[in-house]
Protein backbone atom coordinates (compact mmCIF):
# COMPACT_ATOMS: atom_id res chain seq x y z
CA UNK A 1 0.00 0.00 0.00
CA UNK A 2 1.37 3.46 -1.00
CA UNK A 3 1.80 6.39 1.84
CA UNK A 4 2.38 9.63 1.96
CA UNK A 5 1.66 12.25 4.10
CA UNK A 6 -1.16 14.24 2.45
CA UNK A 7 -3.58 13.18 0.10
CA UNK A 8 -5.26 16.50 -1.62
CA UNK A 9 -8.46 15.10 -3.77
CA UNK A 10 -9.60 17.40 -6.66
CA UNK A 11 -6.85 19.16 -9.08
CA UNK A 12 -9.04 22.42 -9.90
CA UNK A 13 -7.67 25.99 -9.09
CA UNK A 14 -8.38 25.61 -5.18
CA UNK A 15 -6.48 21.95 -4.81
CA UNK A 16 -4.02 22.76 -6.80
CA UNK A 17 -3.12 25.98 -4.68
CA UNK A 18 -3.63 23.64 -1.56
CA UNK A 19 -1.38 21.11 -3.45
CA UNK A 20 1.27 24.14 -2.92
CA UNK A 21 0.51 24.99 0.16
CA UNK A 22 0.95 22.06 1.40
CA UNK A 23 4.01 21.35 -0.52
CA UNK A 24 5.96 23.81 0.35
CA UNK A 25 5.59 23.29 3.95
CA UNK A 26 7.37 20.15 3.79
CA UNK A 27 4.39 17.40 3.23
CA UNK A 28 4.77 14.79 0.68
CA UNK A 29 1.24 15.46 -1.74
CA UNK A 30 -0.48 13.27 -3.92
CA UNK A 31 -3.15 14.98 -5.90
CA UNK A 32 -5.47 13.02 -7.28
CA UNK A 33 -8.49 13.64 -9.69
CA UNK A 34 -11.28 11.98 -11.66
CA UNK A 35 -10.81 13.82 -14.64
CA UNK A 36 -8.91 13.47 -17.09
CA UNK A 37 -6.49 16.67 -17.06
CA UNK A 38 -6.62 19.49 -14.27
CA UNK A 39 -9.20 22.02 -13.94
CA UNK A 40 -11.27 20.20 -15.75
CA UNK A 41 -15.07 21.42 -14.03
CA UNK A 42 -15.69 24.44 -12.39
CA UNK A 43 -12.01 25.95 -12.53
CA UNK A 44 -12.25 26.31 -16.74
CA UNK A 45 -16.03 26.76 -16.88
CA UNK A 46 -16.16 30.21 -15.25
CA UNK A 47 -15.64 33.81 -16.28
CA UNK A 48 -11.92 34.46 -15.69
CA UNK A 49 -12.29 36.96 -13.35
CA UNK A 50 -10.14 38.39 -10.39
CA UNK A 51 -12.57 39.89 -8.29
CA UNK A 52 -12.07 42.91 -6.45
CA UNK A 53 -14.57 42.02 -3.15
CA UNK A 54 -17.61 44.34 -4.04
CA UNK A 55 -20.85 42.71 -3.06
CA UNK A 56 -20.03 39.68 -0.33
CA UNK A 57 -21.48 40.17 3.21
CA UNK A 58 -19.63 41.37 5.83
CA UNK A 59 -17.46 39.18 7.58
CA UNK A 60 -18.11 36.58 5.52
CA UNK A 61 -15.51 33.59 4.00
CA UNK A 62 -16.03 34.72 0.78
CA UNK A 63 -15.33 38.26 1.06
CA UNK A 64 -12.01 37.93 3.57
CA UNK A 65 -10.65 35.11 1.03
CA UNK A 66 -11.22 37.83 -2.20
CA UNK A 67 -10.13 40.47 -0.31
CA UNK A 68 -7.14 38.98 1.10
CA UNK A 69 -6.47 36.54 -1.77
CA UNK A 70 -6.55 39.38 -4.79
CA UNK A 71 -3.24 40.71 -4.06
CA UNK A 72 -1.92 37.42 -3.21
CA UNK A 73 -2.74 36.37 -7.37
CA UNK A 74 -1.25 39.60 -8.52
CA UNK A 75 1.44 39.63 -6.90
CA UNK A 76 2.31 35.79 -7.73
CA UNK A 77 1.09 36.27 -11.87
CA UNK A 78 3.37 39.36 -11.52
CA UNK A 79 6.08 37.30 -10.23
CA UNK A 80 6.54 34.56 -13.06
CA UNK A 81 4.58 36.76 -16.16
CA UNK A 82 1.72 34.75 -16.02
CA UNK A 83 -0.88 36.11 -18.31
CA UNK A 84 -3.65 38.51 -16.77
CA UNK A 85 -4.75 42.23 -17.05
CA UNK A 86 -5.68 44.15 -14.62
CA UNK A 87 -8.38 46.17 -16.78
CA UNK A 88 -11.18 47.14 -14.21
CA UNK A 89 -14.81 46.84 -14.61
CA UNK A 90 -17.72 49.19 -14.05
CA UNK A 91 -20.75 48.50 -12.85
CA UNK A 92 -23.46 50.36 -14.80
CA UNK A 93 -27.07 51.62 -13.45
CA UNK A 94 -29.51 51.68 -16.22
CA UNK A 95 -31.83 54.14 -14.62
CA UNK A 96 -32.76 56.00 -11.35
CA UNK A 97 -33.42 53.51 -9.59
CA UNK A 98 -30.19 51.39 -10.26
CA UNK A 99 -28.00 54.36 -9.95
CA UNK A 100 -29.50 54.98 -6.46
CA UNK A 101 -28.00 51.66 -5.74
CA UNK A 102 -24.97 52.24 -6.62
CA UNK A 103 -23.97 54.16 -3.62
CA UNK A 104 -24.81 50.70 -1.01
CA UNK A 105 -22.53 48.99 -3.29
CA UNK A 106 -19.69 51.31 -2.70
CA UNK A 107 -20.45 51.09 1.00
CA UNK A 108 -20.34 47.75 1.13
CA UNK A 109 -17.38 47.32 -0.85
CA UNK A 110 -15.57 49.85 1.81
CA UNK A 111 -17.13 47.38 4.48
CA UNK A 112 -14.92 44.55 2.82
CA UNK A 113 -12.16 46.44 2.79
CA UNK A 114 -12.02 47.69 -0.70
CA UNK A 115 -11.39 51.27 -0.65
CA UNK A 116 -10.76 52.20 -4.52
CA UNK A 117 -14.34 52.24 -5.77
CA UNK A 118 -15.80 55.76 -7.41
CA UNK A 119 -18.77 56.01 -8.28
CA UNK A 120 -19.04 58.67 -11.85
CA UNK A 121 -21.76 60.34 -13.94
CA UNK A 122 -23.40 58.73 -17.54
CA UNK A 123 -20.81 61.12 -19.12
CA UNK A 124 -17.48 60.01 -17.66
CA UNK A 125 -18.77 56.41 -18.24
CA UNK A 126 -18.73 57.18 -21.66
CA UNK A 127 -15.61 58.78 -21.84
CA UNK A 128 -14.42 55.58 -20.98
CA UNK A 129 -16.65 53.27 -22.77
CA UNK A 130 -18.58 55.43 -25.73
CA UNK A 131 -20.65 52.03 -26.67
CA UNK A 132 -22.52 52.14 -23.43
CA UNK A 133 -25.84 53.64 -22.39
CA UNK A 134 -26.16 53.93 -18.43
CA UNK A 135 -27.26 56.52 -16.06
CA UNK A 136 -24.46 56.49 -14.23
CA UNK A 137 -21.59 53.76 -13.26
CA UNK A 138 -19.51 52.10 -10.40
CA UNK A 139 -15.42 52.06 -11.53
CA UNK A 140 -13.55 48.87 -9.85
CA UNK A 141 -10.26 49.27 -11.03
CA UNK A 142 -8.27 46.18 -9.46
CA UNK A 143 -10.78 44.08 -11.35
CA UNK A 144 -9.03 41.89 -13.74
CA UNK A 145 -8.44 38.82 -15.81
CA UNK A 146 -6.63 35.61 -15.86
CA UNK A 147 -5.46 32.85 -18.39
CA UNK A 148 -7.11 30.26 -15.58
CA UNK A 149 -5.06 27.19 -17.03
CA UNK A 150 -1.52 28.89 -17.46
CA UNK A 151 -2.23 29.69 -13.60
CA UNK A 152 -3.09 26.27 -12.90
CA UNK A 153 -0.27 24.69 -14.84
CA UNK A 154 1.92 27.11 -12.83
CA UNK A 155 0.92 25.78 -8.93
CA UNK A 156 0.47 22.16 -9.99
CA UNK A 157 4.77 23.24 -11.14
CA UNK A 158 5.37 24.63 -7.63
CA UNK A 159 3.70 21.76 -5.90
CA UNK A 160 5.42 19.16 -8.09
CA UNK A 161 8.85 20.40 -7.81
CA UNK A 162 8.41 19.85 -4.17
CA UNK A 163 7.96 16.53 -4.89
CA UNK A 164 4.01 16.53 -5.28
CA UNK A 165 2.68 13.89 -7.50
CA UNK A 166 -0.50 14.15 -9.91
CA UNK A 167 -2.69 11.07 -10.37
CA UNK A 168 -5.18 11.63 -13.13
CA UNK A 169 -8.41 9.55 -13.96
CA UNK A 170 -8.16 8.47 -10.16
CA UNK A 171 -11.80 8.28 -8.67
CA UNK A 172 -11.81 7.97 -4.61
CA UNK A 173 -14.54 5.53 -3.27
CA UNK A 174 -13.68 5.12 0.27
CA UNK A 175 -11.87 6.63 3.26
CA UNK A 176 -11.31 4.75 6.41
CA UNK A 177 -10.33 7.13 9.26
CA UNK A 178 -7.00 4.76 10.79
CA UNK A 179 -5.33 5.56 14.38
CA UNK A 180 -2.78 8.41 13.08
CA UNK A 181 -4.26 8.96 9.49
CA UNK A 182 -6.45 7.62 6.43
CA UNK A 183 -7.10 4.56 4.17
CA UNK A 184 -8.08 5.57 0.75
CA UNK A 185 -9.71 3.05 -1.28
CA UNK A 186 -9.54 4.54 -4.89
CA UNK A 187 -9.89 3.34 -8.86
CA UNK A 188 -7.79 4.47 -11.56
CA UNK A 189 -8.50 4.22 -15.33
CA UNK A 190 -7.44 0.34 -15.56
CA UNK A 191 -7.31 -0.91 -11.63
CA UNK A 192 -8.33 -0.19 -8.30
CA UNK A 193 -5.37 0.68 -5.55
CA UNK A 194 -5.12 2.07 -2.13
CA UNK A 195 -2.87 4.35 -0.02
CA UNK A 196 -2.65 5.69 3.55
CA UNK A 197 -1.88 9.39 4.30
CA UNK A 198 -1.89 11.24 7.22
CA UNK A 199 -3.56 14.07 5.95
CA UNK A 200 -6.65 14.53 3.40
CA UNK A 201 -7.36 17.38 2.18
CA UNK A 202 -10.82 17.15 0.02
CA UNK A 203 -10.61 20.18 -2.72
CA UNK A 204 -13.14 18.00 -5.08
CA UNK A 205 -15.88 20.63 -6.07
CA UNK A 206 -18.55 19.20 -7.52
CA UNK A 207 -17.77 16.22 -5.69
CA UNK A 208 -16.49 17.24 -2.29
CA UNK A 209 -20.23 16.52 -0.56
CA UNK A 210 -20.12 12.95 -1.82
CA UNK A 211 -15.99 12.67 -1.05
CA UNK A 212 -17.49 13.53 2.19
CA UNK A 213 -20.22 10.74 2.32
CA UNK A 214 -17.64 8.24 1.42
CA UNK A 215 -15.39 9.40 4.38
CA UNK A 216 -16.64 6.77 7.69
CA UNK A 217 -16.73 8.39 10.70
CA UNK A 218 -17.64 11.46 9.47
CA UNK A 219 -21.08 12.65 11.42
CA UNK A 220 -23.65 13.05 8.92
CA UNK A 221 -23.97 16.61 10.65
CA UNK A 222 -20.93 17.76 9.32
CA UNK A 223 -21.55 16.77 5.59
CA UNK A 224 -23.57 19.48 3.82
CA UNK A 225 -26.61 19.55 0.88
CA UNK A 226 -25.39 19.87 -2.34
CA UNK A 227 -27.11 22.02 -4.73
CA UNK A 228 -25.75 22.66 -8.50
CA UNK A 229 -26.28 25.65 -10.37
CA UNK A 230 -25.84 25.84 -14.04
CA UNK A 231 -24.57 29.08 -15.66
CA UNK A 232 -24.62 29.69 -19.50
CA UNK A 233 -22.57 31.95 -21.74
CA UNK A 234 -22.55 33.59 -25.04
CA UNK A 235 -19.74 34.21 -26.88
CA UNK A 236 -19.98 37.20 -29.55
CA UNK A 237 -19.01 37.14 -33.35
CA UNK A 238 -16.73 40.03 -33.50
CA UNK A 239 -15.02 42.04 -31.13
CA UNK A 240 -16.44 43.88 -27.98
CA UNK A 241 -16.12 48.06 -27.76
CA UNK A 242 -14.98 47.84 -24.63
CA UNK A 243 -12.10 47.92 -22.94
CA UNK A 244 -13.18 46.88 -19.23
CA UNK A 245 -15.56 44.44 -17.77
CA UNK A 246 -18.91 45.49 -17.81
CA UNK A 247 -21.44 44.45 -15.18
CA UNK A 248 -25.52 45.60 -14.48
CA UNK A 249 -26.66 46.46 -10.69
CA UNK A 250 -26.79 43.17 -9.16
CA UNK A 251 -30.02 40.92 -9.06
CA UNK A 252 -31.19 38.89 -6.68
CA UNK A 253 -29.96 35.75 -7.44
CA UNK A 254 -27.02 36.92 -9.39
CA UNK A 255 -24.82 39.60 -10.60
CA UNK A 256 -26.47 39.78 -13.64
CA UNK A 257 -25.47 38.53 -17.51
CA UNK A 258 -21.69 40.76 -17.55
CA UNK A 259 -19.81 41.06 -20.25
CA UNK A 260 -16.29 39.93 -19.67
CA UNK A 261 -12.96 39.88 -21.93
CA UNK A 262 -10.43 36.92 -22.05
CA UNK A 263 -6.89 37.51 -22.69
CA UNK A 264 -7.34 37.70 -26.61
CA UNK A 265 -9.74 40.41 -25.72
CA UNK A 266 -12.56 38.63 -27.09
CA UNK A 267 -16.11 38.70 -25.35
CA UNK A 268 -18.52 36.74 -23.73
CA UNK A 269 -21.70 37.43 -21.64
CA UNK A 270 -22.83 35.12 -18.96
CA UNK A 271 -23.43 33.71 -16.76
CA UNK A 272 -27.34 33.22 -16.25
CA UNK A 273 -28.44 30.91 -13.28
CA UNK A 274 -30.62 27.78 -13.49
CA UNK A 275 -31.05 25.42 -10.21
CA UNK A 276 -30.15 21.99 -11.51
CA UNK A 277 -29.99 18.24 -11.10
CA UNK A 278 -27.04 16.65 -12.47
CA UNK A 279 -24.30 18.16 -14.67
CA UNK A 280 -24.99 19.03 -17.84
CA UNK A 281 -22.97 21.41 -19.87
CA UNK A 282 -25.19 21.69 -22.99
CA UNK A 283 -26.18 25.61 -24.24
CA UNK A 284 -28.40 25.80 -26.52
CA UNK A 285 -30.01 28.54 -28.25
CA UNK A 286 -33.03 29.06 -25.95
CA UNK A 287 -31.76 31.60 -23.66
CA UNK A 288 -30.49 33.86 -26.57
CA UNK A 289 -33.17 36.24 -26.70
CA UNK A 290 -33.24 37.04 -23.10
CA UNK A 291 -29.26 37.58 -22.93
CA UNK A 292 -29.71 40.24 -25.69
CA UNK A 293 -32.74 41.86 -23.57
CA UNK A 294 -30.21 41.93 -20.73
CA UNK A 295 -27.34 42.93 -22.77
CA UNK A 296 -28.81 46.14 -24.79
CA UNK A 297 -29.57 47.45 -21.53
CA UNK A 298 -26.16 48.53 -21.41
CA UNK A 299 -24.99 47.61 -24.86
CA UNK A 300 -27.93 49.08 -27.12
CA UNK A 301 -25.74 48.18 -29.87
CA UNK A 302 -25.14 44.72 -30.05
CA UNK A 303 -25.67 43.64 -33.27
CA UNK A 304 -28.66 41.19 -34.14
CA UNK A 305 -27.73 37.36 -34.11
CA UNK A 306 -24.31 38.61 -32.72
CA UNK A 307 -24.74 35.99 -29.84
CA UNK A 308 -23.64 32.38 -30.50
CA UNK A 309 -23.73 29.41 -27.61
CA UNK A 310 -20.68 29.46 -25.99
CA UNK A 311 -20.11 27.31 -23.11
CA UNK A 312 -21.68 26.55 -19.25
CA UNK A 313 -20.50 25.77 -15.87
CA UNK A 314 -21.74 24.63 -12.77
CA UNK A 315 -21.50 25.89 -9.39
CA UNK A 316 -21.12 23.51 -6.40
CA UNK A 317 -23.45 24.90 -3.17
CA UNK A 318 -24.04 24.01 -0.06
CA UNK A 319 -27.59 25.72 0.46
CA UNK A 320 -30.20 27.11 -1.95
CA UNK A 321 -29.20 30.64 -1.06
CA UNK A 322 -27.48 32.40 -3.58
CA UNK A 323 -25.29 34.01 -1.54
CA UNK A 324 -24.40 31.41 0.66
CA UNK A 325 -21.10 31.35 2.04
CA UNK A 326 -17.88 29.40 1.05
CA UNK A 327 -17.45 26.07 3.67
CA UNK A 328 -14.01 24.53 5.32
CA UNK A 329 -14.27 22.10 7.61
CA UNK A 330 -11.52 21.16 9.71
CA UNK A 331 -10.52 19.06 13.04
CA UNK A 332 -12.01 21.85 14.50
CA UNK A 333 -15.40 21.51 13.35
CA UNK A 334 -15.49 17.70 13.03
CA UNK A 335 -13.31 16.61 15.50
CA UNK A 336 -11.42 14.50 13.02
CA UNK A 337 -7.78 15.24 12.71
CA UNK A 338 -6.25 15.76 9.41
CA UNK A 339 -9.23 16.06 7.21
CA UNK A 340 -9.89 19.19 6.17
CA UNK A 341 -13.63 19.49 3.51
CA UNK A 342 -13.93 22.46 1.44
CA UNK A 343 -17.53 22.67 0.37
CA UNK A 344 -19.35 25.44 -1.84
CA UNK A 345 -16.43 26.58 -3.32
CA UNK A 346 -17.64 28.86 -6.82
CA UNK A 347 -16.78 32.28 -7.33
CA UNK A 348 -14.67 33.89 -6.12
CA UNK A 349 -12.65 30.89 -5.82
CA UNK A 350 -10.78 31.63 -7.95
CA UNK A 351 -9.16 35.27 -7.04
CA UNK A 352 -9.60 33.51 -3.44
CA UNK A 353 -7.37 30.08 -4.36
CA UNK A 354 -3.96 30.69 -2.91
CA UNK A 355 -5.32 32.26 0.74
CA UNK A 356 -7.91 29.10 0.48
CA UNK A 357 -4.44 27.22 -0.12
CA UNK A 358 -2.97 28.96 2.87
CA UNK A 359 -6.37 28.10 4.88
CA UNK A 360 -5.93 24.29 4.79
CA UNK A 361 -1.91 24.73 6.07
CA UNK A 362 -3.22 26.75 8.40
CA UNK A 363 -6.40 24.39 9.54
CA UNK A 364 -3.97 20.97 9.54
CA UNK A 365 -1.36 23.07 11.76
Amino acid sequence: MFETDCVIIGAGVVGLAAARALAISGRECVIVDRGPVIGSETSSRNSEVIHAGLYYKTGSLKGQACVSGKPQLYAYLKERALPHRCCGKLVVASDDDELSRLGAISHQAEANGVHDTTIISRAEALELEPALSCTGALVSPSTGIIDTHTYMTSLLGDAEDRGAVLALNTAVERIVVRKGGFELHTRGAEEAFAMRAREVVNCAGLGAVEIARRTEDLAPAHIPEFFMVKGSYFTLSGRAPFNRLIYPVPIAHGLGVHLTLDIAGEARFGPDAELVDKIDYNVGTAQRAAFETAVRRYWPGLPDGALQPGYAGIRPKTTSDPVADFRIDGPAEHGIEGLVNFFGIESPGLTSSLFLGDRAVEMLG
